[in-house]
């Protein structure tokens, strides 16, 4: 790939993730955005000797970060984990989303909460779920629909098996990987996006609900009280605590008012943000800034 780029000789190398890592020793000026941190990923990935493993990729991830001249940020939580490690210019602006999610029209119905994530530990689907029994049982009326894939078949299996022990089979529907438009049609109809991951940097989720006016339960932690504004465009809630979780689905799935005024909110905010004609415009400067150090 270095004889390649070395041929082409462009202005600037953008890479993303560990693709960056394999370009460190060109002096080409390169632009590197980190979309999420492996070492911390795999923490909470519930595969084998997660600690061992993390240590590894935090040696080569953070030895990679030292030596960017220029970083993207997705998030504050991204700059905050790079305090004392980036050595170069850090830039923060989000990541883009299609225009198409701002232009979802609002088709709710109501009870329904939906989520975009893959069936893993790292994204907590069974405490989603348990959080989401919960509202039943205070007498709330709802449907929980899950769109992702199963990452690990064991702990999909738990999920199923806990779903069926809850006597859930008619009320958490697993639609399994859906397509953007089909992701599109479930925005619509929610009234609540929830996400209770364990650890996260921006996940686009929650940007594409935001943008179709959709409020947001999500986790309190990593970067995603950077992303919903607790109160005002959702709720941010502890992740391992079921019982919190379905504090703040009941509130918002039992308010009206309050649904309608957070996903508005939502929809304002993702456009300040997360619009691909903003993000484009400060990636463009951030290009020129990295050509402009040749």
């Amino acid at each position: 790939m270095e004889t390649f780029l070395r041929e082409l000789s462009p202005d600037v190398i953008h890479a993303h993730d560990i693709y960056g890592l394999t370009v460190t020793g060109l002096r080409i000026p390169r632009v590197f955005t980190i979309h999420g941190f492996i070492h911390a990923d795999t923490l909470v990935s519930g595969e084998r000797f997660p600690r061992l493993r993390s240590r590894i990729w935090k040696h080569f991830e953070t030895g990679g970060w030292s030596r960017q001249p220029h970083i993207i940020s997705i998030s504050p939580y991204v700059r905050e984990r790079l305090s004392g490690i980036a050595g170069g210019v850090i830039h923060d602006i989000d990541n883009p989303i299609s225009e198409e999610y701002f232009r979802v029209p609002r088709c709710e119905r109501k009870g329904v909460v939906f989520s975009a994530a893959v069936i893993s530990p790292r994204k907590n689907t069974l405490n989603l779920v348990e959080g989401f029994a919960k509202t039943l049982e205070r007498g709330i009326e709802g449907e929980l629909r899950i769109a992702g894939a199963v990452w690990e078949d064991r702990y999909g299996e738990r999920v199923r098996e806990r779903i069926r022990a809850l006597g859930l089979e008619k009320r958490v529907v697993l639609l399994g990987r859906i397509g953007t438009g089909r992701i599109r049609e479930e925005l619509s109809q929610a009234g609540v996006f929830a996400l209770a991951s364990l650890e996260e940097n921006s996940p686009m989720g929650i940007e594409e609900a935001m943008a179709a006016g959709v409020p947001v339960v999500t986790s309190n932690r990593c970067g995603m009280p950077y992303m919903v504004r607790h109160g005002e465009s959702g709720f941010l809630v502890d992740p391992n605590d079921p019982a919190d979780i379905a504090r703040r689905l009941e509130r918002l799935m039992n308010d009206d008012v309050l649904r309608e005024g957070m996903g508005k909110r939502s929809r304002e905010i993702a456009s300040e943000r997360f619009h691909p004609r903003i993000v484009a415009r400060r990636t463009r400067e951030v290009y020129l800034e990295a050509a402009g150090s040749r």
